[in-house]
């Protein structure tokens, strides 16, 4: 069985309707039965995303692939930098 990826606002709805079903007495395990996951999932979700509106997950997605690119790029120049500096000793 494939893995599915949900989207952040997939996500928080799902959050939503387990703080629902858990105010009503349901355990998390049927609560994470009922949506569809694993136990470890949600408290995963609830700890990454737990208050969280729909605007500020979609912005922290954005800033983790932002920051994800930023950091290939600097690991990058790190890369050439220590080549450049070994050329211009002459030890190659």
């Amino acid at each position: 069985m494939g893995r599915k990826r949900y989207s952040p606002e997939q996500i928080i709805r799902h959050l939503r309707q387990a703080e629902v079903l858990f105010s009503q007495g349901r355990s998390i395990s049927e609560i994470s039965r009922d949506i569809g996951i694993t136990e470890n999932t949600y408290y995963r979700w609830r700890k990454e995303y737990g208050g969280m509106g729909v605007n500020q997950a979609r912005r922290l997605k954005e800033l983790e692939r932002e920051n994800a690119r930023l950091k290939r790029a600097i690991a990058d120049l790190t890369l050439d930098n220590l080549i450049l500096k070994e050329a211009s000793k002459g030890n190659f």
